[in-house]
């Protein structure tokens, strides 16, 4: 078990002497600004939001993290709507000029920039959600229970909804009128679960994916108290132990009174704002409108059909489906545990390999040789040599031969685990 540290209570308040002093410093205490999902997973510039004036902190009773935990282990609100901020600050390295995603091949074929309206464009859950990996978006939430749940990111001309209703699930596009249908997977006991994409855009999700990571790896205390979307809440502080990881901190706040994490935010060990900061802005615990979760394909939308629990099947135009060439995870091994996980495997499409004449110097290093060097840095070991390629959070190894190390982790500790 993780070693729960004293609980550290908040802040008294001023006697009534004080009464008006106190309210004239409250008036001016800083608002923190409430952020942003991820689950990893986007905004821009909202920061950390760890520093909250004390004078605006609700006064609560105390509680030691141990309780909290079980309070938090305990919550059931199946029901649910509001509004989530999320931000994701990864630092990802920009493509060299002259280079463009686009010119990458795609399922086979390159992408042409005049090709028509929204050619190339995937529009399915898996693709559209990666987009929460870097800046600041807003999404709508709502659930009932474990067959109905919406998910909407709200841009400023358009917005895109996942709704699952039963096993129904559709997502949708208004910027291309694109929709894509799918039946919700089964679970291990034959019922219909829940998308994934439905599953990881929340405090909630994010909070329960770091909470099975803590172990004696991990320090755990409760450090003072917050309002968040206008609820009172605990805010729970993880801080891994390892001197291996990136990861510096994960501060949760908790709702006081039905336990639900209200806001997740994970902080580097390099410091600076925020890796990733998801919250709630607007919550509501009733029961939403039944027509939530209805959806009908508009007239003149482009329907996409998946095959039977999510496999890529074809589009009413006979293409191929959109999941088609996604890389396949099966072979992936993971080494260490807790904070200091490593995924090891084989680089897709055999990326890596051929890279060698690049690290020696070489200059039939090749375009891929080329775009290794600009982005990551050249390393050797034991296993012969390859490119790190780092972010604030999560840093990669790719060998020239092919395998592909990553984790939260320093690069030492990938070379390490790839020496082994």
């Amino acid at each position: 078990m993780a070693r729960i540290e004293p609980t550290h209570g908040t802040d008294g308040a001023a006697d009534a002497g004080e009464g008006a002093r106190r309210a004239r410093g409250r008036g001016k205490a800083v608002r923190y600004a409430v952020p942003v999902a991820v689950a990893g997973v986007a905004a821009a510039s909202i920061g950390i939001g760890t520093a909250l004036a004390s004078s605006g902190d609700p006064d609560l009773p105390k509680i030691s993290a141990q309780d909290l935990i079980a309070k938090m282990a305990k919550s059931d609100a199946q029901q649910l709507s509001g509004t989530v901020k999320v931000t994701t600050d990864l630092g990802l390295p920009s493509v060299p000029s002259g280079l463009s995603l686009g010119d990458a091949p795609a399922g086979g074929k390159a992408g042409h920039g005049s090709g028509g309206k929204d050619a190339g464009a995937d529009t399915s859950p898996q693709a559209k959600l990666t987009e929460l990996a870097s800046g600041t978006h807003t999404l709508r939430v709502a659930a009932d229970g474990p067959d109905k749940q919406r998910l909407s990111i709200v841009e400023r001309a358009a917005e895109y909804s996942l709704i699952r209703n039963g096993d129904q699930v559709w997502a949708y596009d208004s910027k291309s009128n694109t929709v894509h249908h799918s039946t919700a997977p089964k679970d291990a006991h034959g019922g219909k679960e829940a998308p994934q994409e439905l599953r990881g855009a929340s405090p909630q999700e994010l909070a329960k994916k770091t909470l099975a990571a803590v172990d004696d790896s991990t320090s755990v205390t409760v450090d003072g108290t917050a309002k968040v979307a206008g609820r009172d809440a605990y805010q729970l502080v993880l801080k891994p132990k390892a001197a291996e990881t990136t990861v510096g901190a994960v501060r949760i706040a908790v709702d006081a009174k039905n336990g639900v994490p209200l806001k997740f935010t994970l902080s580097p060990k390099g410091g600076g704002k925020a890796v990733v900061d998801a919250a709630f802005t607007k919550v509501d615990f009733g029961k939403p409108a039944a027509d939530t979760f209805d959806f009908k394909p508009p007239k003149g939308a482009k329907v996409t059909e998946d095959k039977v629990d999510g496999k890529a099947g074809k589009g009413h135009d006979g293409g191929p489906g959109k999941d088609a060439g996604a890389p396949d995870l099966s072979g992936m091994n993971v080494l260490g545990k807790s904070w200091t996980s490593i995924a090891e495997l084989k680089a897709p499409g055999g990326v890596g390999s051929g890279a060698g004449a690049g690290a020696k110097g070489g200059k039939d290093a090749g375009p891929a040789g080329a775009l290794l060097d600009s982005l990551g840095s050249k390393v050797s070991g034991s296993f012969g040599s390859g490119h790190v390629f780092s972010t604030r959070l999560v840093n990669a190894l790719v060998t020239d031969d092919g395998k592909v190390y990553v984790g939260a982790v320093t690069k030492d500790a990938l070379i390490k685990a790839a020496s082994k």
